[in-house]
Parts: structure tokens; sequence; C-alpha cells
């Protein structure tokens, strides 16, 4: 037999707190990783994932155990296993000043490799990417799917023996995704590469060897993905809601019941569910309302999901309905959000594109599109944070062109990335903000202990320390705290792991339900059918505007069976229509 590429026997990794108290992120871990293989590493947010990457990277020594990658001891000798490792973290240290043919350079002299191998490797690396016609562009002017792409091509300026890629497709919408997988599915194919990746997309992991269920630093599961999927056989369906009755109505109630559901989730119009292996079918009727269930088969993510509620027993969050807007700002007539004709030029590039649309009170209004699309410059439009070069904007009852400072006091914030003080602990990032906000005294306090317990944050934690998934419930109790009438949240589940989304999104429909307007972008597709309508975007035009289902519908038959496949079919043939266009 050939030997593993990775093997860990009794791996412990711990760090020192701010409180001095250990924190073991990986606790007696064993594993094997095959060579020519590509293996996944799924879990929640702090599971070990990235702790054990970076320990097989050679870049954090073990505190137990053995590690050998490639077969050597790389606690005694990181450099030698270094040398033959390519690894991609989560943010990818790319010179945004330097073009792509001089990041690439850069990456080449730093791996040594020889001028006689370059031009080989960069065109094939560019090849497989699809940027050879980018290499005079700066790397700051990538979407964030060339970006990644970049990134990876930088990775791979060497010919590596292993590959490792910790959650690479993070914050990449899903055409650019499926371009990504297919480089690293060809590298394993064509090369015969090892490659270990961790990802918090199911369907990603769907496609590896093997797949290890981590959590806690420990590996719960592992096994083929068609063998993981198996321990969910029988317990999983799929029902429609009753006319009239949006998807996340019905999943909400089935969430809500832990002791009776694992996990249920919108997909298509209808709910996935899993029902507890202890519980008959018949009692789930009084949840259902009448609506039939039928068997659906198995998959990897209902395994994931059985063996975290299994280990943890983890109940959905949800909001309280104090942090609703007054009940005066919910019962106002007319639309919360009205959009016409809105245009965002910089210098001679137009990002937006005569956009008119309008959001109801109380309605959750998704907007998706490919990175580059125009979807962030028109959030920040509508968030008071960047003017219109033209067009009408009203928000909250307020004309942003003429009272910009009201509407924001009727406008919460969650931004892509962690935009809080990482220093600070979540008790002084929630008073600083509230101050901000214009709460002060009794009230700021009150208000504080309200949020501190809907969202389950530990008051004296330091901020940038919190797993990713905390982090986004910190951001969240952060932009409710002055109970704004609308909630922006610009990917709010971006790097989060599946768990979390589910309580994410049951927070974000209990608000809804309390009046809250919310406008959202995502690039999991899964959530846009907690919409109540979509909007796609791309190249600052809109492709398509409705429900999730008229949106569906406008793919086709082929390219509408599920909210992914629409996206990509629907961007696709504007694209295709585009270039048509220029061509004649």
């Amino acid at each position: 037999m050939t030997a593993p590429v990775v093997r860990a026997e009794g791996l412990r990794k711990g760090f020192v707190g701010p409180d001095k108290a250990e924190v073991i992120a990986v606790d007696g871990l064993s594993l094997a990783v095959q060579p020519g293989e590509l293996t996944a590493l799924v879990g929640p947010d702090g599971a070990g994932k990235t702790t054990l990457m970076r320990m097989i990277a050679g870049l954090l020594p073990p505190n137990a155990g053995t590690l050998e990658v490639l077969g050597i001891d790389v606690a005694k000798d990181p450099q030698r296993a270094q040398d033959r490792i390519s690894y991609m973290p989560q943010r990818f240290g790319l010179y945004e000043d330097l073009s792509v043919q001089e990041n690439l350079d850069l990456y080449a002299d730093l791996h040594g490799v020889p001028q006689s191998e370059r031009r080989e490797r960069f065109g094939r690396m560019l090849e497989m990417t699809d940027m050879a016609r980018f290499t005079g562009r700066p790397a700051g002017k990538l979407s964030g799917g060339m970006k990644q792409k970049l990134g990876l091509a930088c990775t791979l300026v060497r010919s590596p023996d292993l590959l490792l890629l910790d959650e690479p497709s993070v914050g990449v919408d899903p055409l650019s995704r499926r371009d990504l997988w297919k480089i690293v599915l060809q590298l394993v194919e064509d090369e015969g590469l090892s490659v270990l990746v961790s990802t918090a997309y199911m369907d990603e992991a769907e496609r590896c060897a093997k797949v290890f269920v981590m959590n806690g630093g420990r590996v719960l599961a592992a096994g083929p993905p068609d063998v993981l999927q198996h321990r969910a056989d029988g317990l999983t369906y799929v029902v429609t809601p009753p006319v009239g009755q949006p998807a996340r109505k019905l999943q909400s109630r089935l969430i809500d019941a832990p002791e009776l559901v694992v996990d249920a989730v919108p997909q298509g119009g209808d709910v996935r569910f899993i029902r507890q292996e202890a519980v008959a079918e018949g009692a789930l009727a009084p949840l259902l309302g009448g609506a039939q269930p039928h068997p659906r088969p198995a998959e990897l993510e209902d395994a994931f999901m059985m063996l975290l509620r299994q280990q943890d027993g983890v109940a959905a969050a949800v909001a309280i309905p104090e942090t609703g807007p007054s009940t005066t700002a919910s019962k106002a007539s007319g639309p919360i959000i009205v959009v016409r004709d809105l245009v965002r030029k910089f210098g001679d590039f137009t990002a937006v594109a005569s956009t008119s649309f309008e959001v109801a009170r109380g309605e959750i209004f998704g907007l998706l599109g490919p990175n580059g699309a125009g979807k962030t410059t028109t959030f920040r439009m509508l968030c008071g944070l960047l003017p219109a070069t033209s067009g009408h904007l009203e928000v909250a009852g307020r004309n942003l062109r003429t009272a910009r400072a009201q509407a924001r006091e009727k406008i919460g914030y969650v931004a892509q990335k962690f935009a809080l003080y990482g220093n600070l602990t979540v008790r002084d990032n929630l008073s600083f903000f509230g101050g901000a906000y214009g709460l002060s005294g009794r009230a700021l306090r009150a208000r504080i202990d309200e949020v501190l317990v809907q969202f389950d944050l530990d008051p004296a934690a330091q901020s940038g320390l919190l797993p990713a998934g905390f982090k986004q419930r910190l951001a969240m109790a952060t932009g409710l705290l002055h109970r704004p009438e609308i909630l922006f949240l610009d990917e709010p589940t971006s790097g989060i792991d599946p768990l979390a989304r589910r309580a994410f999104w049951r927070t974000i429909t209990a608000l809804a339900e309390g009046g809250v307007t919310i406008v959202v972008t995502t690039h999991f597709m899964e959530e846009a059918e907690y919409c109540d309508r979509i909007a796609i975007q791309d190249a600052g035009q809109m492709l398509a505007m409705g429900t999730p289902r008229e949106v569906r519908a406008q793919a086709g038959a082929d390219a509408g069976r599920d909210m992914n496949s629409a996206f990509i079919g629907i961007v696709e043939a504007a694209r295709a229509g585009r270039e048509r266009k220029e061509a004649a």
C-alpha cells in the first residue's frame, strides 16, 4: 500500500486565551490522507480545520502527538515539508498594486522556480484559470472570483506534491466557484496531485474521495461521501408548503421543533428536512399543516447535520420579538425602498446602469450576482455610503440625495467583512456602536443585555478572536442595537458553516416577521429561497427580478431545476447575448 501523504496520531494544539486559560483547537486528532486523492475537511466554525491545515503546512507546531507530511516529521523539519507543499490560506496575500503577471513572477521568485520552467508553468496556470487575457491588469482591479483564481495560480507556480486549500471558494459566486473546482479536479485527474481542502459547501465535499467531519478539534466521522450519507437513510424528506405559504414559514416551524426535526431548509420552493430517528413520521403532521412529505435520497449535508446535532444538540437561534422596529413604523403604508433609474459611474466605467425596483415593508429582498456585477455598489448607495451619479433613491421615506443622515437613522448594516474592533471585547464593541447610533445610559445598557442574550454572545470575549460564525452574530447584534426599520446584510454568511447559516437565517426570518425589512446579498444560492423576491445583476444591469419561483421559471426547464442552476443559466445567457451584440 502507498503511504499516506498526511498521517496524524493523537495530534493536539492549544492556544493561550485572553484570560490566560488554554483554548484547545485540535484535541487528540488522528487521520490519514491518501495520495493522489481529493480529500475534504468539513465542520462548524471553530472545529479546528484551519489550525490543522496550518500544522500540516508547518506553520504551527503541535503541542502533542505525531504529524507526518509526505513522510516527514513536520514538527522536526518544517522547511523540508514546506519545500514540497503549496498552501492557499483563506486570505491569500496577493499584491494588489502589481499586475497578474507580476504576482506570478513574485511568487515564482519566492519559491525559487527556475526561469527555464516558468514559461511552461505560467502558460498552464493562465490557461487553466482563463486569465491569459488579464496578465497586465492590477490584481486589485480583479473581481473576487478572479482574485481567487489568481491566488490558486500563484500557489501552483511550482509543482507541489501536496496542495492545501483552506476554504478556497469563500466569498466567490457560483460561476467562479464552478470554474475554481474545474481547475482543482483537473489537477487531481491529470496530474495525480494530492489535495486536502477545507470547505463550508457540502456540494464541494461531495466531489471528494474522502471526507473528514470535524468538531471540537476531533474527527466525528470519516469516509467516502456516499458512505457517510447513508447515516441519514430513511430519515430525509421533501415537502411542498400549502398554497400561498412561503417555504421559509414551513421551514421555520420545522426547525423550531428540534425534538422532532434534525434540520430543515428551503429548496426549489419546497422544504427539505430530516426527522429525528426516534420520531414516527406521523408525529410530524401537526407541523406540516396538511402538507404531505415525500421521501428523498439522503445527501452528505444530511449526514453532516445529523452528526453535529447528535454531538452538540444545538437548537436553532430565534430572534427576540422586541428587536423589530416601532409599531408606528411597521404599520406605515407603501414601499420602504424606491429605486428609479439608478446610475453609478466611476470615471468612464458604469458600475450600475439605470436600475429600478421597489422593496415592500417587512419583505426579504435578495440582491444576487457574480463577483463584480455591481451588487456591492448598489448596496452602498442604498445604505447612503456612496452617492448615486443619477437617479432617484428613497429609503424609509427619505430621499438619499437630500436627507442622507435622516435615512441612516432607520438603517442597520452588516458588512461583507468583519468591520468591528477586533481588539475590543464584545461588550465594548456594542457599547461603542450603540453610542454611535445615539443610544446612551440605561437604555444602551438594557439594549446591550438584550442582544447578548439573543445572539448568545460572551460579553468578555475579544471580538477579533471569535470564530467566523460568532463574529457574524456580533456584527448582526451591532446592526440591530437601534432597532432599525431596514437591515442591510452584505454576504452575511460568507465563510460560515451550514449549522451557523441555519441559525442565522432563522433569526433573519423572525426579524422579517417582526416587521424589519431585510435586503441581503449572498453567494449561497440556497439562501435565495428564503427571500420573498430576488434580483439578479450582472455588468451593472438587472437580468431578472421576481419571486424565487418566477426567477427559476425564467431560467427555463433545464437551468431552473434549482436556484444555483437558474443563477448560472440566467447570467451565462445574458453574457452570451452581450457577446453576440458586441460581435455584430
